[in-house]
């Protein structure tokens, strides 16, 4: 028998049948096996208007579900039917768990695999995230190719422990992480929608365990090795998606710039200006606050539900 630490979780132990029997009794049929899974990041709850014919399932109904503490985050799951004729079955979480709230990894990704043994399919995540690209501006919607994990580098992997199952796979690939064929059809909605060629974005996604924001340092390095934008949630959730057997697809909503200055501010430069007598120039100090990052998520909520909801109908109609 493995033996496991205080933060992994023996994956037999997960109440899945449990979870599945609450959800149906709580669902009319025609909400119970839904195709799609989609991620509500911050500040972006509001796709749930998509949905048609809503049942919210809050959190803390469900066993084996956490609760979002994060503002800009609910705690339920939301199912219902998005896109034209009789609807594509959804479900929505509103409010994502993150790992720097306390959270287990393994609490951190069982709402995917609830999704997954719902029937989703293909997956849709959501996040807002600071720009390192000096080249990507603030509300654009960047599709990720590509990610960037220190913390799975460095024993922060929601995969670490016992396999799920006796099916999946001890050493899971990820260069095929980003699903194509949904990336295909983002970029189609765009299109579709008339957004215009600089809404969207290709790049690579750091993920950093937060809470902090980066240090200059930190940013610097990130974007030198590569990242284009930075967040604090979502690989976990890509993985287990992954290693379910789901086409997964990131959308991040740049809602800020990542502080990365040419040059620092000197102490030594000022106080040697003013011990010489000369006008001391002070360099303006940059911060990043959350309410800047849900106050661009509020502006761009609308194109991000839009954007979302033409993948849906196009994943229904089979335009891959």
């Amino acid at each position: 028998m493995a033996v496991l630490d205080a933060d992994h979780t023996d994956p037999l132990s997960l109440p899945f049948e449990e979870t599945l029997a609450t959800l149906a009794s709580l669902l009319p049929e025609k909400l119970r096996r839904p195709q799609v899974g989609i991620v509500c990041g911050s500040g972006l709850s509001t796709l749930a208007a998509a949905l048609r014919e809503v049942v919210e399932v809050p959190y803390a109904s469900l066993p084996g579900f956490g609760k979002s503490t994060v503002p800009g985050h609910k705690s339920s799951l939301a199912f219902g039917l998005i896109g034209p004729g009789e609807g594509t079955p959804v479900v929505a979480m509103l409010g994502r768990l993150h790992p720097y709230e306390g959270h287990k990894l393994a609490t951190v990704v069982y709402p995917i695999r609830v999704m997954a043994r719902l029937g989703v399919k293909n997956l849709i995540i959501t996040n807002a995230a600071g720009a390192l690209n000096p080249n990507i501006a603030v509300g654009t919607i960047v599709v990720v190719q590509d990610h960037l994990a220190l913390p799975n580098m460095t024993g922060m992997n929601p995969l670490l422990g016992p396999p799920i199952g006796l099916n999946y796979p001890r050493f899971l690939p990820l260069s095929s992480a980003y699903s194509t064929s949904l990336r295909r059809l983002a970029f189609l909605s765009a299109h579709k929608l008339k957004l215009g060629l600089d809404a969207l974005a290709e790049g690579v996604y750091a993920w950093v365990s937060g809470p902090t924001y980066e240090t200059p340092a930190e940013g610097r390095m990130l974007r030198n090795a590569g990242a284009d934008v930075v967040g604090m949630s979502t690989v976990p959730e890509v993985l287990a998606g992954k290693e379910e057997g789901l086409e997964v697809l990131v959308l991040s909503l740049v809602t800020n710039m990542v502080v990365i200055p040419n040059k620092y501010r000197s102490i030594k430069e000022e106080v040697e200006a003013e011990l010489a007598g000369k006008p001391v120039v002070k360099q303006v100090e940059e911060t990043v606050s959350h309410e800047e990052v849900l106050m661009i998520g509020k502006q761009k909520a609308e194109v991000m539900k839009n954007l979302v909801e033409k993948i849906v109908e196009l994943i229904a109609s089979g335009s891959g």
